[in-house]
């Protein structure tokens, strides 16, 4: 127990050291109207500086973090494999799986999978 203080102590120390010397050594900007806006002759921009993009990769950004998401939760189902009941193993994932799948064909049915519409 007292292994687990000490390395979590010595933990938080090098993540504060580390925090302190990075703000210490860090690049200053002070942020202002000039600094921020592109540079066009001293004169004000006539367009925006960022380039718009497609609001329809949201949904897709949010599907593909569900199935990476999915994945980090399927793993360990092979290492608990030994310790529990095969059937209630293969149910479990299977029922994971069916969820999963389920909520796929709704966006899909939905037209959210749909990027040209």
């Amino acid at each position: 127990m007292k292994l687990m203080m000490l390395a979590f102590f010595i933990a938080v120390a090098i993540s504060s050291l580390l925090i302190l010397l990075s703000t210490l050594f860090s690049k200053k900007t002070i942020l202002d109207r000039e600094k921020v806006s592109p540079f066009e002759c001293g004169f004000d921009p006539k367009n925006t500086s960022r380039i718009p993009f497609s609001i329809r990769f949201f949904p897709i950004a949010i599907v593909f973090l569900i199935f990476d998401i999915e994945i980090s939760i399927l793993l360990p189902l092979g290492l608990i494999s030994n310790s529990i009941p095969p059937m209630q193993w293969m149910i479990s994932g299977g029922l994971f799986l069916l969820l999963v799948t389920l909520g796929l064909y709704y966006e899909w049915k939905e037209g959210t999978l749909d990027w040209i519409t």
